[in-house]
């Protein structure tokens, strides 16, 4: 399995860790910078990280839903 997609997304987790000491417009910038990068790594992942992170999603919104 190629770990490519690691690489943006451990530069978007930086990149908004750093955006969170900036204030004003710089940290709106850095902020889409790290939701584009975030969504780079979803597209470059493998397809079993994907399934795996789909099913922690159904079964974790589930469980919200059930609290409600």
């Amino acid at each position: 399995m190629h770990l490519f997609f690691l690489i943006p997304l451990c530069t978007g987790l930086a990149i908004g860790y750093v955006s969170k000491k900036c204030d004003g417009e710089i940290a709106y910038l850095i902020s889409l910078f790290t939701i584009i990068s975030l969504i780079l790594s979803l597209v470059l992942a493998p397809w079993q990280f994907k399934l795996v992170l789909l099913i922690v999603v159904l079964v974790s919104t589930d469980k919200f839903l059930l609290k409600n």
